[in-house]
């Protein structure tokens, strides 16, 4: 099996709190405490979706070992032993023109990759990627994202229980904001095995603009990000909510500005120096604790962000909360709206 081998340090014991993103542990706390949810995990995603899903893609795809995708999955246990774990799941490579990749399952969770993935990245942009999917596995996101393919896969059969439509579009939606969260922190866990930010980078930039790296910029890509934040008026930004609101995964642009400012914050060099949280400290980690971090990152977030929206807000607020009269005043007025 092939490797890259460039004297990577590896971490014991990593707990995913060392590269969890405050706001995806936010989101999932909040997710975890919606009306339904466990229902739909206890009776519906234990016993059908997770193997109903694990027999679609041992059907309709290739398992890598060590006859099969063989270098692919010997990236995939490189990256499973930097990242401490103690198993390396099951990957299936399916053919698919769309450029992705998603940990799936709840009891025994496993890892799909498109053909067109494999095709566009090198090995050490697949090892990234991998890493990313590992991510999930450690922080428990592949328990929602399961729940997430089979509502969308299978939202047909809600559609005879009174209201049963309707709370599919609300969980659904929710385990969309999570999980754009979610990729945050996976992320993180890709470049802790990729080990080189570029790398890292690189495949988002891929995922954007196709796999000729070689004719693209990453400053001129961080510049599109801050464009992309900082641009237009406060309708701009009211549309931006809307493009986001049904997609999967942030937008590229935003995810590299994302990565690149936890790699300034110095959080990232301290693990690489060993200095992170180890599975025996997840007991000790209080709720409030997390409720902190969670509080200071979505006060940094709102402070610095240079969303036209996120602005009207703070000049609203006058250092405290706008009211939604006054919120739904801006937005009608941008919009051209009238009173009826």
């Amino acid at each position: 099996m092939g490797e890259i081998t460039r004297g990577r340090k590896r971490f014991p014991e990593l707990s995913p709190h060392a590269f969890e993103h405050p706001l995806d542990r936010s989101a999932l706390l909040a997710l975890q405490k919606m009306p339904g949810l466990d229902w739909v995990i206890r009776k519906f995603l234990t016993t059908i979706g997770e193997r109903r899903l694990r027999l679609l893609f041992l059907a309709s795809s290739v398992r890598a070992n060590d006859a099969q995708f063989a270098r692919l999955r010997g990236l995939l246990e490189e990256a499973s032993a930097i990242l401490g774990m103690e198993e390396t799941p099951d990957l299936f490579v399916s053919q698919k023109f769309a450029l992705n990749a998603a940990a799936i399952g709840v009891d025994r969770p496993f890892i799909v990759i498109t053909s067109s993935l494999v095709e566009m990245m090198d090995d050490e942009e697949l090892q990234c990627v991998l890493g990313h999917e590992l991510g999930h596995i450690l922080s428990g996101h592949s328990l929602y994202t399961t729940m997430l393919v089979v509502l969308l896969r299978m939202w047909h059969f809600f559609l005879g229980v009174p209201g049963g439509i309707y709370a599919v579009i609300a969980i659904s939606l929710s385990l969309l904001e999570w999980r754009r969260k979610a990729e945050l922190s996976a992320d993180r866990a890709g470049l802790l095995v990729s080990q080189d930010p570029n790398i890292s980078y690189r495949v988002d930039m891929k995922l954007a603009g196709g796999r000729r790296a070689d004719e693209m910029d990453l400053d001129s890509f961080m510049a599109q990000a801050k464009e992309y934040e900082a641009g237009g008026d406060l309708l701009d930004g009211v549309l931006k909510l809307a493009l986001i609101a049904r997609e999967t995964h942030p937008f590229p642009v935003l995810r590299v500005a994302e990565l690149r400012k936890w790699v300034e914050s110095g959080e990232y060099e301290r693990i690489l120096q060993g200095d992170y949280p180890r599975h025996s400290d997840d007991e000790t980690d209080s709720w409030l604790e997390s409720v902190k971090r969670t509080a200071d990152a979505y006060r940094e977030s709102f402070e610095d962000s240079q969303d036209p929206l996120v602005s009207t807000l703070r000049d609203l607020s006058g250092g405290a909360a706008a009211t939604g009269a006054e919120v739904l005043e801006f937005i009608r007025r941008a919009m051209g709206m009238r009173d009826r």
